[in-house]
């Protein structure tokens, strides 16, 4: 299967569980790649304009996998302005996961999934699974889970 693992990152944070999944899912013999998701002008949004620097193109991939941090408790601006301009997802198998700093439920990775999942299944894709990996002293057996959660589904 080919996979498109399509990140945005500030810190690196977000592609270092992009790494890990795509080590997991080449170990199992699908093809895939990380493309990344950057802004004009460099990672910090400046104002509420903000424009993606060639934006990947997810038509090349049977299934996906989108990460982005949560920012101000909502889904990182840069990706929510990208996934918005995907023309379709229409029957792609998608999954999303989301990096945080703050461990309360209440700090946003619920609503930034919830925000991407809603983005995808407007496009058509059909949604396998969320995730969320708060970035602290577990963030290895978050990053674990998540990874093995997702292998399982893009089994081929």
């Amino acid at each position: 299967m080919k996979i498109g693992i399509v990140v945005h990152s500030q810190t690196g944070n977000t592609c270092k569980v992009a790494q890990k999944l795509r080590e997991k899912l080449s170990a199992s013999g699908n093809d895939v790649e990380i493309q990344r998701v950057k802004m004009v002008g460099g990672d910090k949004p400046q104002g509420k304009d903000i424009k993606i620097e060639n934006p990947p193109d997810v038509g090349k991939y049977d299934a996906l996998i989108f990460g982005a941090p949560v920012h101000a408790f909502s889904l990182a601006p840069a990706m929510k302005v990208y996934m918005e301009q995907i023309a379709s997802l229409q029957n792609k198998k998608v999954a999303c996961f989301v990096t945080k700093a703050l461990r309360f439920n209440w700090t946003g990775g619920t609503r930034a999934t919830g925000q991407m999942k809603q983005i995808c299944q407007d496009k058509g894709a059909v949604m396998s699974g969320t995730g969320i990996v708060v970035w602290n002293k577990h963030r290895n057996e978050k990053i674990a889970e998540l990874v093995e959660e997702f292998s399982g589904l893009f089994d081929l």
